[in-house]
Order: C-alpha cells, then sequence, then structure tokens
C-alpha cells in the first residue's frame, strides 16, 4: 500500500474509533433518518468481508514469528496492510449494525451480545494494528490475540444468526431430529406438544425477546395472550376476530401476511390446528386426550404427533443418487424426505411445462416416491393412472388442479395413501360423499376454496368419523370483519390515450364500488366495479369494497394521470439540488410518481428538487406535436419547508432558440398545520403545435410568516409532469 494511502487509511481508522465509541455511548439518544436506515440495512451485505480479511489476517499473525516469515518484507507489509482492511471494513460493518440496531424489532440479550462483541472485535483489531510493531510485542501476545479474535468472530457470528434466524439456526440440522420427543397420545399436550413447536418452528425466529418483530413474543403462554403492537393476538373461542389467523389468512403477497415471504411457510394442517385451538378457546394446560375422541383439533393433531411417537420403517431399497440426481430437472425436484431415508418426495413447477410425462418419466423410483406435490398444476383426469403406479405413496397434493370425483376414484388402488389435499378444486359435497368412502386408507383430506360450505364440511365428518376432513377458515357471516380496501391491478397510474381501469381485491366475493365525481361510493347507490371502465382522462377514483357479512373497507382514493406526450429528449437548463436528484432531466416524464414523506426511503428515488434556483429544463419533440396543458405532480410538507411552485411558465414554438410564452400559472399555498400532500397544478392554454418546449417552475421565494422558516427559500419537490 502506498504510504500516502496508508497514512490516510490509519487516520481514518483512529476517527472510526472515535466516532464508534461515540455511537455505543450515545445510543440510546441516536435517531436514525430513513435514508441510514437503508445504509444500516447493507450490514448483512457488508459483514462478510472483515470477517474473511480479518480470519485471513489472524491466520497470518499466528505464524508472523516463525523464523521464514519474520525476515519477509513481503509477508510483512501485506500482512499489515490486510490487518489495516479488515480493521476498517469492521469499522464499516460495527456503524451500519448500530444504524440497523435501532430500527424496531431488535432488541434483548442477544442483540446485546452481538454488539458488544462486534464492537468489540473492531476494537481489538485496532489495538493489535497499532501495538504488533512495538519491541514488546512478541510470539506469545501475536498467537493470543489471533485466537481470541478469531474465537470472537464465531462467537459474533453465532449471535448475529441468532438474531436473523432464531436462535437454534445452527444447530437446528442436528437437533431438529431430537427437539420432538415422543411423546404418549395420552400424556401430550395441545399447546406444549403441539401448538407450541408450531411457532417454534414458524414463527419465534422473529418473535422472541431477543428479536421482537411487532413487539410480539411467541415463546411463553404469557406473552402470547398479551399480544403485540397490533393489539390482541387471540380472541379464544373466536379464530376469525383473532388477528393470528387474519395475517395467516392473507394472501401471500400482501405485506401484513404472516408468516413473511421467504420464510417457511404454515401447512395446511397446521393452519387447521391452529384454527381449531383457537376456536376451542386456546387452552395452554388441556391435554389431547380430553378432547373428544371424533374431535377434529383430536384427530388432526394425533396425525401431527404421529411422526414423534413412531419412526416409519419401509420394505424398499434406496436409489442410488446418480439416478436421483439424474431425473431432477428444472421443474421437477425430487428429494429424500428424510436424511438416511429411502423415500422420495416430487415436486413439480410452472404449469406453463407441466406434462403427465414429468410422472410417467420416474417409473423406475416408483416404489420409492412417497409424496408428490402437483399444487397448482393443470392436472386432468387422464393423469390420475400415471400417479397410480407410485404404490407406496402417501401423501398427494392435487390442491387448485383440474381434477374430478371421476377421476379421483382411481386413487382407491393406493393401499397407504393417508394425506391428501383437494384445495382449490371444484369438487362439491356429493363428489366427496361418494369418493371418501372408497379411500380407505385416507386419514386426512383438504377441502379449502372448494364449493362445499361450512354445514357440508361438518356433515361429512360425521360420515367419516376415522377421517380429519380440513374444512378451512370459513366465512359464516358471524363476527364480521372489516374488510381491507380495493387495490390497483394496472401496473401504473400514468397512461397515454386510454386506460383499462382494473381494481382488485384478495378475498373472493367482494363488491367494489368506486366514484369518479369527488364523493363517497355507499355499498347500493354507487356503480360497480365490472371491468368495463374505460378512462380517458386523468380522474381521481374512490372505491370501498363491500360484502355481505363483512364490514365495508375504509375509503381509498387513486389518483390516474393522463399524459399523451413523451419528448423525445429532455435537458436540464438549471442544476437540481444536490440532495434531490432523482434521474435528473428524466425524472419528470418517466412515468414514476414518488411518495409522501421527506424521511421515506423511496423519496429521493423519484423527488427532482431545487432551492436556490429555477427548476428549468427544455424538451424536444422530432415530430411537432399540437399541446394544449401542462399539469406538474408536487409534494407538499409545509413543515418541513416543502411548497408547491410560486410560478410556472411553459415556453414552447419550432425553434429552441425562438420560444414564446404560452402561459404562466400559480399554485395554491398551504396553511399552518395542513398534512401532507400530494398535488397537481395544471396550466392550460390555446392549442399550440411546438417542437420544443420549455419548463421553468420557480420555487417558493419567501417561505410565509407564519412558518419558523418565515422569509427563507422553500423546497419545490416535483416527480412527475403530464403533456396533453
Amino acid at each position: 500500500m502506498h504510504l500516502r494511502f496508508r497514512v490516510f487509511a490509519e487516520q481514518l481508522l483512529v476517527v472510526s474509533n472515535i466516532f464508534i465509541l461515540f455511537l455505543l455511548l450515545f445510543e440510546s439518544k441516536l435517531v436514525i433518518p430513513a435514508w441510514l436506515q437503508t445504509i444500516g440495512r447493507m450490514h448483512p451485505l457488508i459483514l462478510h468481508f472483515p470477517i474473511v480479511i480479518l480470519l485471513l489476517a489472524m491466520l497470518l499473525e499466528f505464524f508472523r514469528f516463525k523464523p521464514e516469515y519474520a525476515t519477509n518484507l513481503f509477508y510483512r507489509n501485506f500482512l499489515q496492510n490486510l490487518l489495516l482492511i479488515g480493521a476498517l471494513f469492521a469499522a464499516v460493518t460495527v456503524i451500519m449494525g448500530l444504524f440497523l440496531s435501532r430500527e424496531e424489532g431488535y432488541s434483548g440479550d442477544t442483540l446485546l451480545f452481538h454488539k458488544w462483541t462486534g464492537a468489540g472485535i473492531f476494537f481489538f483489531a485496532s489495538i493489535i494494528y497499532w501495538v504488533r510493531n512495538t519491541n514488546w510485542y512478541k510470539a506469545p501476545l501475536a498467537k493470543t490475540g489471533a485466537l481470541l479474535t478469531v474465537v470472537a468472530l464465531v462467537i459474533t457470528g453465532h449471535y448475529g444468526a441468532a438474531l436473523t434466524h432464531g436462535n437454534n439456526f445452527i444447530w437446528e440440522p442436528i437437533s431438529s431430529g431430537m427437539q420432538i420427543t415422543a411423546v404418549p397420545l395420552d400424556q401430550a399436550l395441545i399447546y406444549a406438544n403441539v401448538i407450541q413447536p408450531i411457532f417454534e418452528q414458524k414463527c419465534t425466529s422473529c418473535h422472541n425477546p431477543d428479536k421482537l418483530k411487532g413487539e410480539l413474543i411467541l415463546t411463553n403462554p404469557e406473552s402470547i395472550m398479551k399480544g403485540g403492537k397490533s393489539g390482541k393476538l387471540l380472541v379464544p373461542g373466536n379464530p376469525k376476530m383473532s388477528l393470528l389467523l387474519q395475517r395467516v389468512h392473507l394472501p401471500i403477497e400482501v405485506k401484513k401476511h404472516m408468516p413473511p415471504t421467504g420464510k417457511a411457510q404454515l401447512t395446511l394442517q397446521e393452519i387447521s390446528i391452529l384454527t381449531l385451538w383457537v376456536k376451542g378457546r386456546a387452552d395452554f394446560k388441556k391435554k389431547l386426550t380430553d378432547l373428544p375422541a371424533t374431535d377434529s383439533l383430536r384427530i388432526i393433531a394425533s396425525a401431527f404427533l404421529q411422526p414423534a411417537t413412531q419412526e416409519e420403517e419401509y420394505d424398499f431399497p434406496a436409489v442410488d443418487d446418480e439416478k436421483v440426481a439424474e431425473l431432477n430437472s428444472d421443474y421437477r425436484t425430487i428429494l429424500p424426505l428424510a436424511r438416511e431415508s429411502p423415500a422420495l418426495a416430487v415436486n413439480i413447477y410452472n404449469s406453463a411445462a407441466y406434462s403427465v410425462k414429468q410422472l410417467d418419466e420416474l417409473s423406475e423410483i416408483k416404489k420409492q416416491v412417497i409424496s408428490i406435490n402437483l399444487n397448482k398444476m393443470p392436472v386432468k383426469d387422464a393423469d390420475i393412472k400415471s400417479i397410480t403406479q407410485f404404490e407406496n405413496l402417501n401423501k398427494l397434493d392435487l390442491n387448485f388442479t383440474d381434477v374430478t370425483a371421476a377421476g379421483l376414484k382411481e386413487l382407491a388402488s393406493l393401499k397407504h395413501l393417508q394425506n391428501l389435499t383437494l384445495s382449490g378444486t371444484k369438487l362439491n359435497f356429493n363428489d366427496l360423499k361418494g369418493l371418501l368412502p372408497s379411500l380407505k386408507s385416507l386419514k386426512t383430506v383438504a377441502v379449502w376454496e372448494t364449493k362445499l360450505s361450512a354445514e357440508e364440511v361438518v356433515q361429512l365428518q360425521k360420515a367419516n368419523r376415522n377421517l380429519a376432513i380440513i374444512g378451512g377458515f370459513k366465512d359464516d357471516g358471524k363476527n364480521p370483519l372489516k374488510l381491507n380496501p380495493p387495490q390497483v391491478k394496472n401496473n401504473s397510474t400514468i397512461f397515454g390515450q386510454s386506460l383499462a381501469l382494473e381494481l382488485k381485491h384478495p378475498i373472493k366475493g367482494v363488491d367494489i364500488r368506486f366514484t369518479m365525481d369527488g364523493t363517497e361510493p355507499d355499498s347500493i347507490k354507487s356503480p360497480l366495479f365490472d371491468h368495463k371502465t374505460v378512462l380517458t382522462k386523468s380522474e381521481t377514483i374512490k372505491a370501498k369494497a363491500y360484502k355481505n357479512g363483512w364490514y365495508g373497507s375504509d375509503l381509498v382514493t387513486f389518483d390516474f394521470f393522463k399524459s399523451t406526450f413523451n419528448p423525445d429528449s429532455v435537458n436540464l437548463l438549471a442544476p437540481l439540488n444536490r440532495v434531490h436528484q432523482a434521474e435528473g432531466a428524466k425524472t419528470f416524464f418517466d412515468h414514476k410518481l414518488g411518495v409522501i414523506g421527506a424521511n421515506n426511503p423511496a423519496w429521493a428515488n423519484n423527488w427532482a428538487g431545487v432551492r436556490d434556483n429555477d427548476m428549468a429544463f427544455i424538451s424536444e419533440f422530432k415530430k411537432p406535436v399540437t399541446i394544449s396543458s401542462l399539469g406538474i405532480h408536487y409534494m407538499v410538507e409545509e413543515d418541513t419547508g416543502i411548497f408547491p411552485p410560486e410560478l410556472v411558465e411553459i415556453w414552447g414554438g419550432d425553434n429552441a432558440g425562438n420560444l414564446k410564452l404560452l402561459t404562466k400559472f400559480k399554485a395554491a399555498l398551504p396553511s399552518k398545520g395542513d398534512k401532507p400532500s400530494l398535488k397537481t397544478v395544471e396550466g392550460k392554454f390555446k392549442p399550440q403545435s411546438v417542437s420544443y418546449i420549455k419548463i421553468v417552475a420557480k420555487p417558493l421565494s419567501k417561505i410565509p410568516e407564519w412558518h419558523r422558516n418565515k422569509g427563507k427559500n422553500a423546497l419545490l419537490l416535483v416527480d412527475e409532469m403530464f403533456l396533453n
């Protein structure tokens, strides 16, 4: 490393030590703005650099005083530079981690240990760097320091993994096979042996005393009943009003769905167990055998505990690993059901690529396949014959397929089929009434989102007492919930000549009522959204969702903007604010709208801003266009000094050097205390054919007297302009 750069890096290391010490001492007083939160969230990305570099540096430091290395100039210089770089990367990682730790959901002893061991590694590496060339620093100290640093790195990594993935993340592959001890059914407790393991596997990695997402802890009964930031988690006896089940049943793409996208999802069996447990008043002490023998929770939970009470043995040999690898493809995976088990599970993906051949090609392993997942594949009745070749099949997922009762009767030949899922199929009560008695080995069948009513599920359960029929979370109109608002399905709310309006709702059977005249829609008189509305001009859509047995949703407003013309080129005539560059000149016609709030992480990506000069640019059209209006979309946040434009001028003509003023207009100023908002102001003029237009938007030169920044220049933020 060049001497000048090394001196600079060493000075940076000193500054980093002081800055990190300051952050640690005054951490409780830190308020992290959104843009720093974004930097903090890069902590998991950058942390691998100091780990690798410091591990390598400490390995070299351990052997540094060996005679063959002690006099090697390259070895000494390389090691010193490596240690310096590792310490600096560690500083960056610690700073990012401290920013990240200030976000909601991080607390407890694990965070404390991770924070101080991480900071300790940085301070310790810095000390080693500064003292390693002193006379008293000898081989024993070098080896001890290197070993301590490596141990600290391992400990810190352990605590970091516990924060992200849960306390048992590292040992889970080993302990998962031991954590469910064989519990006789007559001794099994519903909560301790059934409910708690579900929480531990799917929920507690984010909801524990050390990682308190939503201020919710799911590790003990007291905390479960207390709930979290969003309120009570359970309403004993009423699953529909229980936040736990509401969040579980949200569509997976919805932000509040739990577990979140990317985490292991609850199975149908687990959801049913939780629903039935809450319906039975969420008892934490009751035994499984305290429930009637025909109780749905007892039947399903008994099946759930089955792996803990006996280990399945198979009388067929394992398939060669090379054969399994050969049969795997982009849209078909074949995996062992468990470690060292000959049983195989088959998963088939991508409905567009599905063919029954994907099943027929598995004839060589038909004895070993005991689980097949065909969820959302276009499976027909004719394909069932190919499924019946798997003579040891135990579990079959046919959710959202095209099978009928006629085809499913073929499954009667499968003597080991115990679990069948038929959710989302077109089966009705009569279909299942005739089908289920023929599937003699079946123990559970899922029929969510079929044509069956709750009463029909009960009838089927009574007629098939040895079979657990999972009917799901039914909308029976009792204890109504409030619908969430409708959503826009269109990719963008900015359009050219026309746009077919598309609204959607994640719950089936919902009526969406909307208006375009500024009034609030009601459930009777307002137009019913029917996918036939076409927008031909800018409109404000107000919408609400309604459904029998539910409370209507809150009002939601969508602004659609017509923007007929996009310039072929845009060039700034004055610089944008250094902080609010967005996409530069492209910002004004990129069809990307910003969001309210100077502290929103998405803010800087879409907003172009000026304060000390005009927002001015010139645009060219390669072919002349006839325009008659310009709309400007801007942010108002008076509390932070973000105001509308004081004046907007539009110039146009056929020659960039000879433009005439087409119009000028102003925007209304906010009043003191107005809520932050997004506004549009439009200037209209006589239709004009132009090849060039120049737009000048002047920021407010003097903030009003009632404002704390009175008399100063206001900030003008614009994300889009609309030419028509």
